[in-house]
């Protein structure tokens, strides 16, 4: 089992989007935690580049992360009322499946010691299928009833994300009004639901102390992925990385996506508050404005994502980060 061959319970969130590479992930893995490859927003072709130029950094055990797909929007009107307000530089809203049946295959292929799941349960044949060539399955769920569908689908372990976390809620459904339970009350409710399954916590966490916490609540191992933002080994954009080391507040926004994530709150976010749920219309319709905004270096303009802790990161290498967090844990549980 990955979680009980760590040196140190941290796990590297997946970080899509950006942040991601394979230089961050073979850090934490080198360092003794486990590190992600997110695989969401990346063509088969590139994962499969991306996986290899990983291996070839380290020989240390790591995961990839995938996006579950979903339905196509509910109210197609709505997503099309709202891209043509964001005006002609906008891209066209569409639906696709982020490539899910090429990388699947590509993990069978070239299995890693885990894959983990968002955005929904994979089917229990999909689990399966990676249990065979020898990969753990994790599955992020955001809920009890969550955790129950993951444990029935022949999860490996399941990661419990909190609504503190940065970045997009994992919930398998993305329903407005409906944010989620903070990480505390999750782990504890998952726990009490006596699953059989190792829990890693998500959500808020940024420090040592914070590590302690999740671990004396009953959580096997942290991921963390904010804290990792400002790590030389990050592909962090050197505006998010600015704004990560501010103390701006954080919120929840569909704006950038059409899915619920956190981010810091920035222009874009509030000159768009009531974009409609529409993933993945909306980020396909946004995403020539983001770019955009990057490359000018406005940070008005992209989505932030970032923890509701984020003003605790560190700029420090990966696998200080990792030792870090690890020792000033160990402290804390005394």
């Amino acid at each position: 089992m990955v979680l009980s061959d760590l040196t140190h319970p941290i796990v590297l969130a997946p970080l899509a989007g950006g942040p991601s590479t394979p230089a961050l992930a073979a850090a934490v893995s080198d360092a003794g935690g486990f590190g992600f490859l997110a695989a969401g927003y990346r063509s088969p072709d590139a994962l499969g580049e991306e996986v290899a130029a990983l291996r070839a950094l380290t020989d240390a055990p790591f995961g990839v992360n995938l996006f579950v797909p979903g339905a196509p929007a509910a109210d197609p009107a709505a997503v099309r009322a709202h891209v043509d307000r964001l005006g002609p530089d906008a891209g066209e809203p569409r639906f696709d499946d982020d490539g899910w049946a090429a990388k699947l295959a590509l993990l069978r292929a070239a299995p890693v010691a885990a894959v983990s799941f968002t955005f929904g349960c994979p089917a229990p044949e999909v689990v399966a299928g990676l249990r065979a060539v020898g990969t753990e399955v994790w599955v992020t769920v955001t809920d009890p009833d969550e955790a129950r569908i993951g444990r029935d689908a022949g999860a490996d372990a399941l990661v419990l994300q909190g609504v503190e976390a940065g970045g997009h809620r994992g919930a398998f459904v993305d329903r407005p009004g409906s944010e989620g339970l903070g990480l505390l009350a999750l782990l504890r409710l998952v726990a009490a639901a006596d699953l059989g399954l190792p829990l890693v916590a998500a959500g808020g966490i940024g420090d040592g102390a914070a590590v302690a916490a999740v671990l004396a609540a009953g959580a096997a191992a942290a991921q963390l992925g904010t804290a990792f933002l400002l790590a030389p080994e990050a592909g962090t954009h050197p505006e998010h990385r600015r704004a990560i080391a501010g103390d701006a507040p954080t919120a929840l926004t569909r704006a950038f996506t059409g899915r619920l994530a956190r981010g810091i709150v920035n222009g874009f976010m509030t000159a768009h508050p009531d974009a409609p749920v529409g993933y993945p219309e909306i980020h396909h319709a946004t995403a020539p404005l983001r770019a955009a905004a990057r490359e000018r270096g406005d940070a008005d303009g992209f989505n932030l994502w970032a923890g509701e802790a984020h003003a605790l990161a560190r700029e420090l290498p990966a696998a200080e980060i990792v030792r870090t967090l690890s020792e000033e844990a160990a402290r804390r549980l005394g």
